[in-house]
């Protein structure tokens, strides 16, 4: 068979079935289009044009491929690659860029066949093509810029910027993310390169008798099967406990389906696949324990040695009998949310090799330093035999904190010595990584007469599944942000995390305080109810200020910033039929008494090229961009000569990327780096400076443990804070969100819109779709188009307000708004719902009145 691909005839005469994607990416090596589901065919992240219309290569068998016409985004020609390229950055309309290739072919065949498209137009074309990161409004605008210049045969020049803070300087190397040229992991290829596949528990929790990899071993292709016996180091790994084993021993009982018990590596992915089919496992299957409520009775099935119970956060203060005896009004009740799918674009992959000295690995983790630690403990080598290298990933979420793949690539690697890929599928990145937390809370608040709060009681109760991972640090964020954005003189708070048989839940955006905000302003406003309070009035007089308390009993002694955001909504609330107001705030650094550091260097390699290490993954949100306008606002170098770079060798350890700390952190370390550098430059020339190194470093080591007898509470260095608006049509639909956020400064207003509008699209998909579904210790699916993420046509339109009141220690004032952006949502639109159809809804996601609608654009 004969077809064309990018104006160039091609032959085939190999397997019919084979898809497209694999021909693609494998045999031709076109890697812009990516895999992020296949065979599922629900993501879009394939798409070309087949014939003049946008198909997804996944779901097209080369056989049925004669005689087509086929173009990639290499094949559009140069002319409409840099006006997608240059229209998608200059209107912010890519993050990590992991989706942006296919979302450009669908783009084209729509604007092919219809030059001037409305925003609804290609909303509805983009159906097949899901983005996690950008809430769609930027992707839209962009599209709407190409098509534009395309009709009238305009170019769109590069946009640029001096990288000052508070400028809409181009997000870094963005144009190579938008026409598919960045390299994910998985688009690495090494010379002698093999692969490796993972074999599941087929149960969650079953004792493993026996291992039978005899017949698989057969298998042509198949290099090795290694075990939990070929671990050479300690075996059992996790961000703060080691419970987690790389892999399950024979004898020993598994946790949960995701369980590894052996791994093959092959000299093809399908090979290592097919013989991971023909491992025999004898199993003694037992009862999972699946209901977190049961998890601590006394004659539950204990999960790990210690039991099931993971841990407590407790907090309280003031006389809670008299306070809620003297309250004139009271609310309560009981809320549950839901196991929630992170639905990162890039599934997992990891390649490593054999280094001169140890072994080297490219992540696309949230923190390669503790990558490191862990693979040299798997490894059973010292620190500085193992080597980490970041590729910028294609979102993360939280998800991507725990180790997942990167351990069985160094097992590999390190025991055959040679280069080593393991990559999930989507079904089992879904059944491995950990999942966010579903939490129970019963919440009781009250308020006096005149509507100031007078007392918040709330007990939290979260499945942590089978392993730890950070559930612990979860339910504790739960704890301590379990008075919302207000000032509440007497708490008395419980969070409690434990073990079950269900997939294991960890770091997800919001980290247990959008589930405690979902339960707590869901009665502010029946509060508001019973004593006829106003409710935006009632939530401005409570609103915290500086020198009120938290949760925790920190005093705010700067940059409260509640009612500045209230303020920006007002006129809206006020003026639409049914709306649903909620307020947040989430903390900046992890605290508790955790140190948060960061660490960056600046290097002048020459006089027209400067180098940026620090350690934080760069994974859409723009932390390479926030290093890079740090160094140029303070020394008006030209970010244009600058590299930004994440790589273990340069020992600029800061950490996981978690809990809105990158734009600080980096920030300040940065910061530290470049005045020394601008000192220097009063009196020299960068080509005087060339192979001078300047270190910077910020250091937070006096927040406070939880519970410990201290003068001051200081559970974290920083806050954000935000107001959100829901706002319903006549039909109970979301027609818009008016989302206020205090960002403390604004260090890029395209990267900040865009991070809360992505942000604001993951919290109404939490509120009203997104679910996973388990049962019996097991996913009810693993196709990502049943996770509940909403499509373009389904999002509403989304208005955010930037806010700036200057933290006291965030660079140049500067708060996380990572993180922020969905806390409030769910409880606001739980609240516009019941100003609708006077219903309390208790538990995630919630149905709308009727199904959602194609909603107008403005």
């Amino acid at each position: 068979m004969k077809f064309l691909l990018n104006g160039q005839v091609k032959e085939y005469d190999g397997d019919p079935d084979l898809s497209l994607l694999t021909y693609l990416r494998e045999i031709e090596g076109i890697t812009s289009l990516k895999d992020g589901c296949a065979p599922q065919a629900a993501c879009g992240a394939c798409t070309v044009d087949i014939d003049g219309k946008a198909k997804l290569a996944c779901a097209q068998k080369m056989g049925k491929l004669d005689d087509a016409t086929i173009t990639t985004i290499e094949g559009l020609g140069e002319y409409r690659q840099k006006v997608y390229a240059n229209a998608f950055v200059e209107k912010g309309g890519v993050q990590c860029g992991y989706c942006i290739p296919g979302i450009v072919m669908q783009s084209n065949a729509l604007i092919n066949k219809n030059p001037d498209p409305t925003r609804d137009d290609i909303a509805k074309a983009l159906t097949p093509n899901l983005c996690r990161c950008t809430g769609y409004k930027k992707v839209i605008d962009s599209v709407i810029y190409a098509a534009e210049a395309i009709r009238k045969e305009e170019t769109i020049e590069p946009p640029t910027g001096n990288g000052r803070v508070g400028t809409r300087q181009p997000k870094y190397h963005a144009q190579d993310l938008v026409l598919g040229r960045h390299h994910y992991v998985d688009d690495v290829r090494k010379e002698g390169m093999v692969y490796g596949a993972l074999k599941f528990s087929d149960h969650p929790r079953a004792v493993v008798k026996s291992l039978d990899v005899s017949e698989a071993a057969q298998l042509p292709g198949v290099l090795r099967i290694l075990t939990a016996e070929d671990v050479p180091g300690g075996r059992f790994i996790g961000l703060i406990q080691q419970d987690w084993p790389l892999m399950v021993a024979v004898g020993e009982t598994t946790r949960y389906v995701g369980d590894v018990l052996a791994q093959v590596v092959a000299e093809s992915d399908a090979a290592a696949r097919k013989a991971v089919e023909l491992i025999k496992v004898e199993y003694k299957v037992l009862e999972p324990l699946i209901n977190m409520h049961d998890a601590l009775k006394p004659d539950a099935p204990q999960i790990h040695e210690g039991g099931n119970f993971l841990s407590e956060s407790k907090t309280s203060r003031g006389d809670m009998e008299k306070a809620i005896a003297e309250s004139a009004y009271t609310a309560q009740g009981q809320f549950q949310t839901q196991w929630i799918e992170h639905g990162y674009m890039e599934p997992e992959t990891a390649v490593a090799y054999p280094s001169a000295d140890g072994i080297e690995v490219l992540s696309q983790s949230q923190g390669v330093y503790d990558d490191r630690i862990q693979i040299a403990k798997l490894l059973g080598l010292p620190l500085e035999k193992v080597r980490i290298i970041l590729h910028p990933n294609g979102g993360g979420f939280g998800g991507k904190e725990d180790l997942s793949v990167q351990g069985h690539a160094a097992l590999a690697a390190h025991l055959l010595g040679q280069p080593v890929k393991v990559r999930l599928t989507r079904d089992e990145s879904i059944i491995m990584h950990p999942k966010r937390h579903p939490i129970w809370m019963e919440y009781h608040i009250g308020c006096d007469e005149k509507g100031m709060l007078t007392f918040v009681k709330v007990k939290f109760l979260g499945d942590t599944g089978a392993y730890a991972s950070v559930g612990a640090k979860v339910l504790e964020r739960s704890a301590g942000h379990a008075t919302g954005a207000y000032n509440v003189p007497v708490t008395d708070v419980v969070a409690t995390a434990v073990y079950t048989n269900n997939v294991p839940c960890g770091a997800m955006r919001g980290f247990g305080v959008n589930q405690a905000i979902f339960g707590l302003e869901s009665l502010i406003d029946d509060l508001c109810q019973q004593g006829g309070f106003d409710r935006w009035q009632f939530r401005y007089d409570n609103a915290l200020q500086n020198g009120d308390m938290t949760a925790t009993g920190q005093v705010i002694e700067g940059g409260a910033g509640v009612r500045e955001t209230l303020l920006k909504v007002k006129d809206a609330f006020y003026t639409a039929k049914y709306a649903g107001l909620a307020c947040g705030l989430k903390n900046t650094g992890i605290g508790n008494g955790m140190p948060d550091k960061s660490e960056s260097s600046i290097t002048i390699a020459a006089p027209d090229h400067v180098i940026i290490d620090h350690s934080w993954t760069e994974m859409g949100q723009g932390v390479h961009t926030v290093a890079l306008q740090t160094l140029c606002n303070e020394t008006g170098i030209d970010p244009s000569i600058v590299t930004v770079r994440v790589d273990t060798s340069a020992e600029q350890d800061g950490g996981m990327t978690t809990a809105s700390r990158g734009t600080s952190l980096v920030g300040n370390s940065m910061l530290d780096a470049a005045k020394k550098l601008a000192a220097d430059l009063e009196t020299h020339s960068l080509a005087d400076l060339v192979g001078k190194k300047y270190t910077g470093e910020w250091i937070v080591d006096w927040t406070t443990k939880p519970g410990a007898m201290v003068e001051k509470v200081y559970t974290h260095y920083s806050y954000s804070y935000a107001t959100q608006l829901v706002i319903l049509d006549d039909d109970g639909q979301i027609e818009k969100i008016v989302a206020a956020h205090d960002a403390g400064k604004i260090f890029n207003p395209t990267l900040f819109e865009g991070q809360l509008e992505g942000s604001l699209h993951m919290g109404l998909g939490y509120a009203i779709s997104e679910q996973l579904e388990m049962e019996n210790g097991r996913p009810k699916s693993t196709r990502l188009r049943d996770m509940g993420i909403l499509r373009a046509k389904q999002t509403p339109e989304l208005e955010v307000i930037g806010v700036e009141v200057p933290d006291p220690y965030g660079p140049y004032g500067a708060k996380g708004v990572g993180e922020i952006g969905l806390v409030p949502t769910a409880g606001a639109v739980a609240n516009a719902l019941y100003q609708f159809d006077g219903i309390r809804r208790t538990q995630l996601p919630m149905e709308l009145p009727k199904k959602q609608r194609i909603v107008k654009r403005k």
